[in-house]
């Protein structure tokens, strides 16, 4: 069975619609989780303004253990939980809940690593003018690594498009459900190579777009 692209791109329209909204609704979560993690890993570490080993040595292992698995692993073990929080492992819905889970880890490591790139003598200034360690934290070193904060989320934003696409090949609706469910398994080549430009296209558009916004924060 091959599409009828007369009334076909009305599908693409659709899957795309979904990818982008489990894309920015995934992105608005692991962001605000992600940082949260991440600050807590910099906070935390040997030196850190809040020394805790106990605390650092959890989360740093949680990141360790979550960030290496490969997404197509990750969101069948996640299947049962997803089950529990969502009430199904079928829909753009279900997809979100393990690639939040995913996403924050990844989110938190890149936070920690642009975090630690802020000169010593910044926090130090910090410090010296009676600044506690949060607001050291929120109003200091967040500002100072905006800029490649900003390419972070960047790269965390394209690896999102991917992970939907791998969501959509177990069911998880968006593009790659199209792409699997119109394309490969029914072999029609054209569905493909319609999906496959949609997703560059979305990945164009994100790194295009995170290129500006850091251009912007950077000039200021």
């Amino acid at each position: 069975m091959k599409a009828d692209w007369n009334t076909f791109w009305v599908k693409v329209v659709d899957a795309t619609g979904e990818t982008v909204y489990m894309v920015l609704v995934t992105l608005a979560l692991s962001a605000v989780l992600g940082t949260a993690v991440g600050l807590a890993l910099y906070a935390t570490r040997k030196g850190g303004l809040l020394r805790n080993r106990a605390v650092f040595a959890v989360l740093s292992a949680l990141v360790n253990v979550i960030r290496p698995v490969p997404f197509i692993i990750a969101i069948v073990a996640l299947s049962p939980v997803t089950r529990g929080v969502v009430g199904t492992m079928i829909g753009t819905e279900a997809a979100i809940f393990p690639m939040t889970v995913v996403a924050t880890f990844g989110v938190a490591r890149i936070v920690e690593s642009n975090l630690l790139s802020v000169e010593p003598g910044v926090i130090e200034a910090a410090r010296s003018m009676g600044a506690g360690p949060l607001r050291v934290l929120l109003t200091v070193l967040v500002p100072e690594a905006l800029g490649p904060l900003v390419l972070g989320f960047t790269f965390m934003l394209v690896a999102l498009i991917d992970f939907s696409a791998v969501a959509g090949t177990v069911g998880g609706g968006g593009v790659g459900n199209l792409a699997m469910t119109y394309g490969y398994l029914r072999f029609d080549t054209s569905v493909m190579v319609v999906t496959v430009a949609v997703l560059v296209l979305l990945v164009q558009i994100a790194q295009l777009l995170g290129n500006f916004l850091a251009r912007k924060v950077l000039r200021r």
